[in-house]
C-alpha cells in the first residue's frame, strides 16, 4: 500500500511539473505572439534559469521569403552595449585605474569645451548615469533618404562628440536625468585612455573571453548581421512601409555590439550574480536615480543606475535590465535582482512612433516587450 500511495504521489507530481512547464511555455509563446500581431515582422525571446532554457519565435526572419525566425538568430543589440561598457569601467574603478569622480577633462583634455559645455565638471558618473546635460546630437536616420545616404557611413566617435558640443549643454551636470548616447562614446574614449587599446577589446578580453560569449561580435566596419539572423525592418512614419534596414554600419560604444539572447542573458545573469563586478563596484552600479519622459511612461517606476535600469516587477521587488533600440532591430534584457533568472527578446521591425507616442504601434512594442519579461522573470 506505501509503495502504491508514493506511486500515485510522484506521479501527480509529474503531471503538476509538466503542467507547469507547460503553462510557461505557452505563456512566453502568447506573449511572443502578441509582439508579432502589432506589425512585427520576426520576434525571438529566450528565458533561462533555474534549470530551464526555453525560447519561442513568432512571425518571419524575411518579410519575401517568410522564412521561420530562429532562436539563435544574430541581431544588433543596440544600447544594451551600454551595460557591457558601463562593466569595464567598473571593473577599471575597481582596480584603483580610474575613479567615478574623475572628470572628463582628466582623460580627455581639451575634448569637451565650447557652447556653455565643460570636461572640467563632467564626472565619469555623470556620463554613465545619463545625469552629464551634454547635448544628444547623434546621427539621425529618421527616413528612408537617410538610412540609404548614411548606412555604409563609418563614424569617427571623435566627430559624434564635436558635434554634439556644437550646442550648449541641456542642463548642469547632476541636475537631472536624460539618456545620451554620446556619453557612453565618451566613456569608450576614456576607456581606451586608460587601457590603452580600443574599448571593444578591453570588453571583449574582459567580458566576452572569460564568459565563453562567443556569438557576441563587435563588428567594426562591416554592415552584415552573421547568419542565421532576421532581417531588420524599420518603418519611418505611421501607416508607412515597412523598409528593409538589414546593412548598417554602426559601431560605437554607445550601441555596437552584434549578439545572441543566449549570450546577451548569459551576460546578465553573470553580472547581477556577482561573477563580474566587486560587491563595491556592483552596489555602484545599482544605485539609481529616477528617468524622466517617454522612458518613464514605457517602464513605470524605473530608475537609472551605471548602466541598468532597475524596473519594479508585478509581482513585487526589482528587476535590472536595458533596452536596445537600433535601426530595424529592438531588444529588451532584463535579470532577477540575484541573477538567477534571466529573460531576453529581440524584435525585427521598429514600428513608428509618430507625434502621438503613447498610441503609437512603437510604443506598444516597447510596452508588449516590456510585459514579457515581467512575465518571465515573474512566473513560478
Amino acid at each position: 500500500m506505501r509503495y502504491t500511495i508514493l506511486a500515485a504521489v510522484l506521479a501527480l507530481a509529474l503531471t503538476v511539473c509538466g503542467c507547469d512547464a507547460e503553462r510557461r511555455a505557452g505563456t512566453l509563446q502568447r506573449d511572443v505572439d502578441a509582439i508579432a500581431a502589432l506589425g512585427t515582422t520576426g520576434v525571438q525571446a529566450r528565458v533561462v534559469g533555474a534549470g530551464t532554457d526555453r525560447t519561442a519565435v513568432a512571425g518571419h526572419s524575411d518579410a519575401v521569403a517568410l522564412d521561420e525566425v530562429s532562436p539563435d538568430g544574430y541581431f544588433r543589440i543596440g544600447s544594451l552595449t551600454k551595460t557591457m561598457v558601463a562593466t569595464v569601467v567598473l571593473m577599471l574603478v575597481g582596480e584603483g585605474r580610474l575613479s567615478l569622480e574623475d572628470t572628463v577633462e582628466h582623460w580627455l583634455p581639451d575634448m569637451v569645451r565650447g557652447n556653455g559645455n565643460g570636461g572640467v565638471v563632467v564626472t565619469v558618473r555623470q556620463l554613465l548615469q545619463h545625469t552629464s546635460g551634454i547635448h544628444e546630437d547623434p546621427p539621425e536616420i529618421d527616413t528612408a533618404e537617410d538610412y540609404y545616404r548614411l548606412r555604409y557611413e563609418v563614424r569617427d566617435a571623435r566627430d559624434t562628440v564635436a558635434s554634439a558640443l556644437r550646442h550648449a549643454p541641456g542642463f548642469a551636470p547632476g541636475e537631472r536625468w536624460s539618456y545620451s548616447n554620446v556619453g557612453y562614446v565618451l566613456l569608450g574614449l576614456i576607456i581606451e585612455q586608460v587601457a590603452n587599446r580600443p574599448w571593444h577589446e578591453e570588453i571583449s578580453a574582459r567580458i566576452l573571453e572569460p564568459l565563453g560569449l562567443r556569438d557576441t561580435h563587435w563588428p567594426g566596419e562591416a554592415a552584415t548581421l552573421p547568419e542565421p539572423h532576421a532581417n531588420g525592418y524599420q518603418q519611418f512614419e505611421v501607416d508607412g512601409p515597412l523598409i528593409d534596414v538589414t546593412e548598417l554600419v554602426d559601431a560605437d560604444a554607445s550601441a555596437g555590439y552584434l549578439s545572441t539572447t543566449a549570450d546577451i542573458g548569459t551576460f546578465y545573469r553573470n553580472l547581477l550574480g556577482g561573477n563580474l563586478l566587486r560587491p563595491e563596484e556592483l552596489a555602484q552600479m545599482r544605485s539609481t536615480v529616477p528617468v524622466d519622459g517617454v522612458t518613464a511612461l514605457v517602464w513605470p517606476g524605473a530608475s537609472y543606475g551605471l548602466g541598468l535600469f532597475a524596473v519594479p516587477l508585478s509581482c513585487g521587488g526589482t528587476y535590472w535590465m536595458h533596452n536596445g533600440g537600433q535601426t530595424g532591430f529592438l531588444t529588451n534584457a532584463g535579470v532577477t535582482d540575484n541573477g538567477d533568472r534571466s529573460a531576453v527578446v529581440s524584435l525585427s521591425t521598429a514600428l513608428a512612433v509618430g507625434e502621438d507616442v503613447t498610441r503609437s504601434k512603437g510604443f506598444a512594442q516597447l510596452r508588449k516587450a516590456s510585459e514579457l519579461v515581467d512575465h518571465a522573470l515573474c512566473e513560478k
